[in-house]
């Protein structure tokens, strides 16, 4: 019987010069080194802290590491707005600039730690990011982690998110980026663990796959992270319709797939799927889980002897993650790899500095601004109260899964460097994100208030603290998710008791998911929706209020005037979800924000009006700036199919493009529909195209009947069909 334990011992030198003969292919490479290996070394590799094989000379690796909006939980670093802010911009030329910028800092951490001699978690090149799930429902505590709640808006940005930090040099990445949490993961965050999500093969296709497809498909990912729950009965981790059917069979993928930290443990102990860590292992690894975040897969090796599992499939994972550290140049003298040189000087820089305002200024939405309130004129003002538990807290700022700024503007600091100091401002807290802090004092604070004040600004929302992944939210009473979607009742009693008083007011907003603020869209003049907006998110705010900067965001989620309009948090179905399923009337739409200008849009041409199954279209309307300020508009393209036999959105975002148009300038925006958007899926999760009529918008909101416009000649509607027979397209 062979001696597991013992490597090839009359291969081993030569195989040790082969693995780092930088002139053969990848592939040769790898399977050199893993022949030269014992099984106890191969399952070391397997887990995120890899350990040591000092007698090939191959170093330690921690594969944690993580970068949502920048290199995070690893020192200095630029902190852009958090993902759902940037996911506001609807700017993918952006979002890649970003990630770019990213990339660039974690590969200069990346050679500094080892030029310092430090191989530890968080200094590696592999990223566990972006998140790409659908944020289905507003009651989730990661859905700031997100790009928002439509498919095709994520899938774009994700693309190019994953595009930025990879990079595409023939023959190293960059880095790894590691789209998650696949798949259909979206909350609740207390019973994640546990928890099994039943999703129908038409959601599953339609809604929840979309963006995952293009990362892999468009952008390579190398990487993917499986989910903690189950969906249909299986543990993500381990399941093989995801990770071999769907994820290798169907898609092509190469790299290989990370178990979310503890997951392949869930197995066993929640799911209760198997009964040992052995047999968790040896189900995860069969089908398809290379990498254990976690240390469950040291159980491997008694798996090997109980039969469970085969070396040679231990083998198969082994060689996408070496895969992948060959890619990356982690075997290869530096001066071979290009990326290698970037230096650490690149780390927190101007330039990337100035990209996070770029994105903060762009990510920010004019929610409300009653007879033209704002932009405000500085010079007429006297005297200015700033308000609020977000006003001076950078740490709200951030978001989750964040680095550390070298210096961080907060909205305080930002107005104040704004107005300059011809303006007396005042600051007072008032209260915190959920309780009312020093009565006595906002007592006397008040009064002065009521007598002297010609303007409040209430920087308020919420924070980290009430939303959050599982276990970090020490108000959230949902265990990270939200309970509620309303402004917390004390900042609301606060916002009504200055209102009461006749002072004109503005509502800057700093949150990751969306509020229910009724009240406050009823009575305030003026409301902008900040976001987390990142280090330079003071900056960005003043510019937007004082008219430097001309707003220009969208949302990425509807806003829903409360949890009635809801379905149950922890059904998967999508009927009543998003504004692509919702009947009813929300607060704010998917796809809203004002801007300081106008935008009318003309001539709608559609290249086609009957179209063979299988066949684009192409589509393009003129928009013409009318107003009296230069700013961007973002176009967008809305899809519905009015003659579906089968369930379809009511309408669904297919296209969007951001552009600057100066005053009185027109330009022509195009778009093409392929035949995969206009697919529908049957209850098996077939893609089809059915003959029928589609209407088209395209225009600065969703043709949503269900609101009135605010704005002139804001979208354009047309329509084409389909013609033929009932056509299944890949």
């Amino acid at each position: 019987m062979k001696d597991n334990n013992k490597p090839v011992q009359n291969l081993e030198s030569a195989e040790r010069c082969t693995f780092r003969d930088v002139t053969l292919p990848v592939e040769k490479r790898v399977d050199a080194l893993v022949l030269s290996m014992t099984l106890e070394e191969k399952i070391a590799q397997m887990v995120n802290a890899a350990a040591q094989i000092k007698r090939l000379n191959v170093p330690e690796y921690d594969w944690l590491n993580e970068c949502l909006h920048g290199v995070a939980w690893a020192g200095i670093a630029t902190v852009f707005p958090q993902a759902i802010g940037l996911a506001a911009t609807f700017n993918t030329n952006l979002m890649h600039r970003v990630a770019v910028a990213i990339s660039d800092e974690a590969r200069a951490k990346h050679h500094e730690a080892l030029r310092n001699g430090i191989r530890g978690r968080l200094t590696g090149l592999t990223f566990w990011s972006p998140n790409i799930n659908i944020f289905r429902d507003p009651r989730w505590g990661r859905g700031q982690e997100t790009y928002g709640e439509d498919p095709y808006l994520t899938a774009r940005m994700g693309v190019e998110f994953v595009k930025g930090l990879q990079d595409d040099d023939a023959r190293y990445l960059k880095l790894v980026s590691t789209p998650k949490h696949f798949a259909a993961h979206s909350g609740p965050e207390p019973i994640r663990h546990r928890f099994d999500a039943e999703v129908s093969q038409r959601d599953l296709r339609q809604t929840y796959l979309p963006a995952f497809e293009a990362c892999i498909r468009e952008a390579k990912a190398f990487s993917i992270m499986g989910a903690y729950s189950r969906l249909n009965g299986e543990p993500c981790c381990a399941s093989k319709t995801l990770l071999q059917d769907i994820l290798r069979d169907e898609w092509g993928f190469e790299g290989y797939v990370v178990s979310d930290c503890g997951a392949i443990a869930d197995i066993y102990r929640r799911h209760h799927i198997v009964k040992t860590p052995e047999e968790a292992s040896a189900m995860a690894v069969e089908n398809g889980c290379d990498l254990n975040c976690g240390d469950t897969y040291p159980a491997l090796r008694d798996a090997v002897k109980m039969g469970l599992i085969s070396e040679e499939k231990i083998d198969i994972a082994l060689k996408r993650l070496f895969t992948a550290r060959f890619r990356l140049g982690m075997f290869d003298p530096d001066e071979m790899v290009s990326y290698a040189q970037i230096p650490i000087e690149k780390n927190d820089c101007a330039e990337h500095r100035a990209l996070a305002l770029q994105a903060a200024r762009e990510s920010i939405v004019l929610l409300k601004n009653e007879n033209n309130f704002l932009p405000l004129d500085g010079k007429k003002i006297k005297r200015v109260f700033v308000m609020g538990p977000n006003a001076d807290e950078a740490n709200v700022m951030f978001g989750n899964y964040n680095g550390t700024p070298s210096k961080a503007v907060t909205a305080l600091e930002g107005i104040r460097q704004r107005l300059g100091p011809q303006v007396q401002l005042d600051y007072f807290k008032l209260c915190g994100i959920c309780n009312i802090i020093w009565e006595w004092e906002n007592r006397l604070r008040f009064k002065e208030l009521e007598e002297k004040a010609d303007l409040v600004i209430a920087v308020m929302g919420i924070s980290g603290a009430i939303e959050g992944e599982e276990g970090q939210s020490e108000y959230s009473e949902g265990g990270g998710d939200r309970i509620r979607l309303d402004l917390p009742t004390m900042q609301e009693e606060m916002l009504r008791g200055i209102h009461a008083m006749g002072k004109p007011i503005i509502l800057v907003l700093m949150n990751g998911s969306p509020l229910s603020i009724n009240w406050a869209n009823e009575n305030i003049p003026a409301i902008i929706e900040a976001w987390y907006p990142g280090e330079e998110g003071g900056t960005a705010i003043a510019e937007v209020i004082f008219g430097d900067y001309n707003p220009a965001g969208r949302l990425p989620i509807t806003f829903p005037k409360s949890l009635d309009q809801l379905p149950p948090f922890t059904d998967y179905n999508m009927k009543g979800r998003t504004y692509r399923y919702m009947e009813a009337e929300p607060l704010y739409e998917f796809g809203f924000g004002l801007s300081y200008t106008q935008f009318e849009y003309s001539n709608l041409r559609i290249s086609k009006q009957k179209i063979q199954p299988g066949e684009d279209i192409e589509l393009s309307a003129d928009v013409e700036n009318v107003g009296q300020r230069s700013g961007d508009e973002v176009v967008q393209l809305y899809l519905s199919d009015v003659e579906s036999s089968y369930p379809v959105p009511i309408r669904q975002l297919e296209g969007f493009k951001r552009i600057t148009l100066n005053v009185g300038e027109k330009k022509t925006v195009s778009f093409k529909l392929t035949a995969r958007q206009m697919a529908l899926f049957d209850d098996n999760g077939t893609r089809l195209i059915e003959p029928g009529e589609f209407t088209v918008s395209i225009g600065g909101r969703q043709p949503d009947n269900r609101q009135s416009s605010s704005r002139k000649g804001d979208y354009l509607v047309g329509s084409f069909e389909v013609v033929g027979q009932l056509t299944e397209i890949d």
